[in-house]
């Protein structure tokens, strides 16, 4: 990849889908705003129960094309084998000097797949040591840390720190999550069901979507939290877009 790349956001999944499950809806809406974004896969989902590798590659391309990315990556772990180690973190701490990202979307650290687990704690290390100088100089790249990093996928008990409506995007969402045809229902499929591949499991990405639409008053949303507090520039137009009180 190229040195030039500049990213505003890169979103960093453990798998192929994870981000698109999780905040196409929001990189659309972010494409469609003028930013750069960039999504970095971990692993190629080679131990996934439905399709191979290869498909997954195939499909997570024309996911790609669909969302309008300026870059899609992988990591290149073991699906399976995520682990925070010295060599993961290396290697994540190289892409975010590559791509340079303002902000990163990632998963929720407590997240019942060790796999998403893992790479929050790859991703949030790595985000820290990049903006270090003399950690792993030999490269010659420059050092860069994110502004920001925001988490997808957490549970329903917790509070999303802010809310993104996508209403607007709903059905271009919908279209890119298909992209996975492989990982999805299809009756005619003889492998083994999984999650995903249930009848329902589309239905119950709308009706999250829903859920967090309810919060801000609009159909479609996508909730994200962030750890660290946030530096608001106008609290008076960031507090004027929350729902009404009359609503």
């Amino acid at each position: 990849m190229s040195e030039e790349i500049k990213l505003d956001v890169l979103a960093i999944g453990a798998h192929p889908d994870d981000v698109e499950f999780s905040c196409a809806g929001t990189l659309l809406k972010l494409v469609s705003l003028g930013y750069s974004v960039g999504i970095l896969d971990i692993s190629r989902g080679e131990l996934g129960t439905r399709g191979t590798a290869e498909i997954r590659a195939s499909e997570a391309a024309a996911a790609a094309a669909a969302l309008k990315l300026t870059v899609r990556d992988n990591l290149e772990l073991p699906d399976g084998h995520v682990w925070l180690t010295e060599e993961s973190r290396v290697r994540m701490v190289r892409k975010l000097r590559e791509y340079r990202p303002r902000v990163i979307f990632t998963h929720y650290w407590e997240d019942p797949h060790p796999d998403h687990a893992h790479t929050c704690q790859i991703v949030r290390e790595a985000a820290h040591v990049a903006g270090l100088a003399k950690y792993d100089a030999e490269t010659g790249q420059r050092r860069f840390r994110p502004l920001a990093v925001a988490h997808f996928l957490f549970p329903r008990t917790v509070v999303p720190t802010f809310v993104v409506d996508i209403t607007e995007f709903a059905e271009q969402k919908l279209a890119v999550a298909k992209c996975y045809r492989s990982q999805l229902y299809d009756p005619t499929n003889k492998e083994l069901e999984t999650a995903v591949s249930n009848e329902g499991f589309l239905r119950r990405i709308e009706s999250r979507q829903r859920f967090y639409g309810s919060l801000i008053a609009v159909e479609h949303a996508e909730g994200f939290v962030v750890r660290e507090a946030l530096n608001v520039h106008d609290p008076v137009d960031l507090l004027s877009r929350r729902m009404s009180m009359y609503s």
